[in-house]
């Protein structure tokens, strides 16, 4: 799973490395982000990919009829996109969920109660982009237009069998030369074999 995420380059950085730039730039303030809190972080959609915007996650389907929902779409699961009613409808919605690490908890005995977390990266350092799918949900009590994503979990690899020894779930990392191709449609080409996993005290 993936609930908790980091992001630490400046605006030309990231314009710089996706080659879009800022809608309403104020928005957008680097830090960690706490997947249930449902924070604004940046993304780019296949309807704007020269547009950096800040949207919010945990997704709010279509036909919800409020935003309780959102605490059941932080994620979702590759596997079964186009059978979950909360995602079937917004498969072709895609979109890239940007940062440059996130962070998991290894449990160090078999109930939890003891844990190490993990900061994890690509090398250098790099801002990179999760695969995820987007949805603009318009509140029908108010008319506010609330513009949200998931991000996209496949089965864990070999590191983050390691990492995340519960569940065994990892977010799914695009390579930087298959993003273009997931926003128009095409398949997942991941970069999760490029991890690097650092304890954090």
């Amino acid at each position: 799973m993936c609930y908790s995420t980091q992001i630490g380059k400046s605006k030309a950085q990231l314009s710089a490395r996706f080659k879009a730039s800022f809608v309403n730039p104020e928005w957008y303030a680097p830090g960690s982000f706490l997947a249930f809190t449902y924070p604004i972080t940046p993304v780019i959609t296949h309807a704007q990919p020269e547009v950096i915007q800040g949207f919010s996650w945990g997704l709010v389907p279509p036909w919800a009829k409020d935003l309780s929902i959102r605490k059941n779409t932080l994620n979702a699961r590759m596997e079964t996109l186009d059978q979950k009613p909360s995602f079937k409808f917004v498969v072709a919605q895609r979109c890239l969920v940007l940062a440059d690490g996130f962070f998991e908890w290894k449990w160090l005995d078999a109930k939890g109660k003891a844990k190490q977390k993990y900061l994890l990266t690509v090398p250098d350092g790099e801002a990179f982009a999760f695969a995820g799918l987007w949805n603009a949900w318009t509140d029908k009590s108010t008319g506010e237009i609330l513009h949200t994503y998931t991000i996209i979990t496949t089965v864990a690899n070999e590191l983050m069998s390691e990492v995340h020894n519960t569940k065994k779930r990892m977010p799914v990392i695009l390579s930087p030369h298959a993003e273009k191709d997931w926003l128009n449609g095409g398949d997942l080409v991941m970069t999760n074999d490029l991890l690097q996993a650092t304890a954090i005290s």
